[in-house]
């Protein structure tokens, strides 16, 4: 086994090898941000609806005081209608899952 001769050949590509230096410019790339006309408008919405409360106290409040005086009355088959509705919905979602 010669080493020698692996050495020289290393030598040979060692010595064809350009040191290529990265030169800089003088003017700096600066990142920006654009959002576009819908990502606006979506920005306006959403800073409008941080401004809302969650609950409307104007329509919740009459329910409320029903049910605390005890007069609040559902009926049982609209509210059993809604009800096999709901889970006939939920029974075809899971069928196309």
């Amino acid at each position: 086994m010669r080493i020698e001769a692996y050495n020289q050949v290393q030598q040979l590509y060692q010595a064809k090898k350009v040191n290529k230096v990265r030169q800089t410019t003088s003017t700096a790339h600066t990142d920006q941000l654009q959002f576009s006309n819908f990502g606006r408008e979506i920005g306006v919405a959403q800073a409008a609806l941080s401004g809302t409360p969650d609950i409307r106290e104007e329509l919740i409040a009459p329910i409320k005081a029903k049910v605390q005086n005890g007069t609040y009355h559902v009926e049982t088959a609209s509210f059993a209608e809604k009800l096999l509705q709901k889970a006939s919905a939920m029974e075809a979602y899971e069928e196309t899952r």
